[in-house]
């Protein structure tokens, strides 16, 4: 018998995605950003610590993304993310990347099953 995760890997350039749309809506910190994603996905999704913040650290080198410090609710010091210019470009780029591959994905998925 084989056994399926429940958890998958999602695919190249999917976390950056979701980071970068959800940045459009508004600024947020590392930890309220993963607890969007995954409220959002109705708990499908789980971002662990060990991908957003790399995730987070190669859009700021790329220029996609803008940081300054902030408080959390708790009044602790965080960092908060935004998105810049650049970032929203990038962002309408791989959404359309997106849309066109999963597009194919569906054509694909529709053959096999007649």
């Amino acid at each position: 018998m084989v056994r399926t995760s429940e958890h998958r890997d999602l695919f190249s350039g999917a976390l950056e995605l979701m980071i970068l749309q959800t940045l459009k809506r508004k600024p947020m910190h590392g930890y309220a950003l993963a607890q969007y994603i995954k409220a959002v996905s109705d708990d499908l999704l789980q971002i662990e610590e060990g991908s957003l913040y790399p995730a987070l650290q190669r859009m700021l080198k790329a220029g996609f993304l803008k940081s300054e410090m902030g408080l959390s609710p708790r009044n602790r010091p965080v960092r908060i993310f935004k998105l810049t210019v650049a970032g929203c470009k990038h962002l309408e780029e791989q959404r359309s990347s997106f849309e066109k591959m999963f597009a194919g994905i569906t054509r694909v998925l529709a053959v096999s099953q007649s």
